[in-house]
C-alpha cells in the first residue's frame, strides 16, 4: 500500500510539474508573440468594448472584417494597401481578434452593433463592408440589423449557411465545457498549434500554396494567444444561435452585395454558401475564380480589383 500511495504522489507531482511548465510556455509565447507583433493602429472605445484599428488613405470609405480566428493581418497582409490610394480602408480587429476586446456577448448580432458604432465614432458614414469568411456573416449582420449604415457588401467566401458539420480545421475547438478550454488554451494549445501548423496551414490554403511569412506579415502567430484560441471557440459555438436567422432573412436586403468565391474552396462550399446567397438577395452577383479559402492572402491584387468593382472571375448566374 505505502508503495502505491508513493507511485501515486509521484504521478501526481509529475503532472502538476508538466502542468506547471506548459502555463509557463504558453504564457511566455504569448509574451514574445505580443513583442513580435505589436499592435499597428490605434485604439477605439465603444459601447461593446475596445477595438483594434488602422485606417489608410482617403476618399469613399471601405470598412474590411476579417474571419474566423484571424485578425486585421489579413487585409494588411495585401489588400489594404492596394486600395489606400483611391479610398479611405478601415481595417478592423473583430471583437476578441488580435488586439480588440471582447465583451461578455460577441456573437453575430453584437459584433455588428458595434461595429455600428465603430462607423458612428469615425464617421464612416456609410461604408462598403468588405468581409471575409466568418466576416462575411457579421457584415451580412450589420447590413440587415443597421442597412442606413452600410452602402453595399462585397464579400469574400463568406460564411452563409450553418455547415451540417464544423469544417476539419475546426473539428479540434468543439470543448464543450468552459474549464475544459480554460485548461487546454493555458497549456496543450499553444504547443501543439506550432506543431500542427503546417498541416492545418494547408488544409486552411488548399488548393494553393500558404505563404512562408504568414506567421508574421499576416499576423498568424496572435493566433497562439490562450484568449484568441478561447475566443474562436466562442465564435464558432455562437454561430447556430443566429446564423439561421440571418440566412432566413437574407431576401430583405435591399443594397449592392457581390460576392467571390474560390472555386476549389477547402473550409466552405461555394454552392451551399455563395450560390444561395446569390438566389436570396435580390440582384446579388457571384463570381467564381480559381483558388481556396484565404484569397486575401493568395490573390491580394484580385481581391482589391474585386473590392473596387471589377469583373474578376465566372459569373454564376442566379
Amino acid at each position: 500500500m505505502t508503495l502505491l500511495k508513493k507511485t501515486a504522489y509521484s504521478a501526481l507531482a509529475l503532472s502538476g510539474a508538466t502542468l506547471a511548465g506548459l502555463v509557463l510556455f504558453t504564457h511566455h509565447t504569448a509574451r514574445k508573440v505580443r513583442a513580435a507583433l505589436p499592435p499597428s493602429g490605434s485604439f477605439v472605445d465603444l459601447p461593446g468594448g475596445r477595438l483594434h484599428v488602422r485606417e489608410q488613405g482617403a476618399g469613399p470609405v471601405l470598412l474590411l472584417v476579417h474571419g474566423l480566428g484571424g485578425q486585421m493581418g489579413q487585409f494588411n497582409y495585401g489588400v489594404a494597401e492596394r486600395l489606400a490610394a483611391d479610398y479611405r480602408v478601415v481595417v478592423v480587429d473583430r471583437p476578441g481578434s488580435g488586439y480588440s476586446e471582447r465583451p461578455a456577448r460577441a456573437d453575430l448580432l453584437s459584433q455588428a452593433d458595434t461595429l455600428a458604432a465603430l462607423i458612428d465614432k469615425l464617421a464612416l458614414d456609410r461604408p462598403l463592408v468588405v468581409g471575409h469568411s466568418l466576416g462575411g456573416a457579421v457584415a451580412l449582420a450589420l447590413a440587415l440589423h443597421h442597412p442606413h449604415k452600410v452602402a453595399g457588401l462585397a464579400l469574400i467566401a463568406p460564411l452563409v449557411a450553418l455547415p451540417e458539420t464544423v469544417p476539419a480545421i475546426f473539428q479540434r475547438l468543439l470543448i464543450p465545457r468552459q474549464w475544459q478550454r480554460q485548461l487546454v488554451a493555458w497549456t496543450v494549445a499553444t504547443p501543439l498549434s506550432m506543431r500542427r501548423s503546417p498541416q492545418v496551414m494547408q488544409a486552411l490554403f488548399r488548393p494553393e500554396i500558404p505563404p512562408r511569412d504568414y506567421a508574421t506579415k499576416a499576423g498568424g502567430m496572435l493566433s497562439l494567444q490562450p484568449a484568441q484560441f478561447l475566443n474562436t471557440i466562442a465564435d464558432l459555438e455562437a454561430l447556430p444561435d443566429n446564423l439561421p436567422a440571418l440566412t432566413a432573412r437574407l431576401p430583405e436586403l435591399q443594397l449592392p452585395v457581390r460576392v467571390l468565391y474560390g472555386r476549389h474552396d477547402a473550409v466552405l462550399d461555394w454552392q451551399a454558401n455563395g450560390r444561395l446567397l446569390a438566389e436570396k438577395v435580390p440582384g446579388a452577383t457571384l463570381q467564381l475564380i480559381e483558388g481556396g479559402h484565404m484569397l486575401p492572402i493568395t490573390q491580394p491584387a484580385l481581391v482589391a480589383r474585386f473590392i473596387r468593382g471589377e469583373m474578376v472571375g465566372e459569373a454564376v448566374n442566379e
